[in-house]
């Protein structure tokens, strides 16, 4: 199967990837050498832009924010908790997943992972307000 990159990928697709149960949103890219440390492995902070851009658009596409206007809600992490599991390096495809885990009176919760070659290589747990 041919990877599309910076498209929300189907259920199907998301299995084929390894992800299992597939997730609401998931869009794959692929590792710029840009994004490498020294080490020629992708940095840290690399993975909270990732994650980040795939989380701005699971707000856009249920609604919440459109992040284009002055009155547009200002939707923000308030905690959040990574684990880094195994490292990527250049070149590698990677699926950026989110989904919603729990809702509160003023926040919820957001899971979002990274996923490259079938296995899972970074979490990330986040409230957002």
């Amino acid at each position: 199967m041919t990877m599309l990159f910076h498209t929300p990928l189907s259920p199907a697709q998301q299995k084929a990837e390894g992800i299992d149960p597939p997730q609401p949103l998931a869009m794959a890219d692929q590792v710029r050498f840009s994004e490498l440390d020294v080490l020629n492995h992708v940095n840290n902070a690399v993975y909270m832009e990732w994650f980040e851009r795939l989380r701005i658009r699971y707000v856009q596409d249920w609604g919440l924010s459109g992040y284009d206007r002055a009155e547009d809600p200002r939707i923000v992490i308030r905690s959040g908790e990574i684990h880094y599991r195994q490292e990527m390096r250049m070149d590698e495809t990677y699926v950026v997943t989110c989904g919603c885990i729990g809702f509160r009176n003023t926040s919820f919760t957001l899971r979002q992972q990274v996923w490259s070659g079938g296995s899972l290589r970074a979490g990330f747990d986040c409230v957002v307000v």
